[in-house]
């Protein structure tokens, strides 16, 4: 069964997720990170450039755009849309529908703290649900 854990309360969901991704990348984890493409081009420039001397290997695939060949060695890709051709099976949703998700075992949830981002995490919470997924809360406050 596919789960989702909700991570909600983040005061800054980038720098979280930015943090999140820099562990998952060091423990050997291939993740899917999915959004809008402003989102991910936020945090691709984030990866970059914090910490200061340090760099999170990834990759920023926009949707359409052909696969690199030698991007799969790559173990964190952001994407715009799920790519069935990659065999990742944990994602981070940073606000895409939950139904692109159907592909991925687990994901990892991140919800802001602003009245916006709480109520579009309750709306997917409620599609996780319905679509079947084991769903756990995880609040950082």
């Amino acid at each position: 069964m596919a789960s989702v854990v909700f991570i909600t309360g983040i005061p800054d969901v980038l720098a979280y997720a930015a943090r999140l991704l820099r562990k998952k990348a060091q423990e050997g984890d291939r993740l899917a990170v999915l959004g809008s493409a402003a989102v991910l081009n936020r945090l691709d420039q984030r990866l970059w450039e914090e910490p200061v001397g340090d760099f999170t290997p990834h990759l920023r695939h926009p949707q359409g755009a052909p696969l690199p060949a030698t991007g799969r060695r790559t173990r964190i890709w952001l994407l715009d849309a799920p790519e069935p051709s990659l065999p990742w099976s944990s994602a981070v949703n940073l606000g895409i529908d939950p139904e692109l998700l159907t592909g991925f075992e687990r994901v990892a949830d991140l919800v802001g703290t602003a009245p916006e981002d709480a109520a579009a995490g309750r709306a997917r919470w409620r599609q996780y649900t319905a679509l079947g997924w084991q769903v756990q809360h995880h609040p950082l406050a």
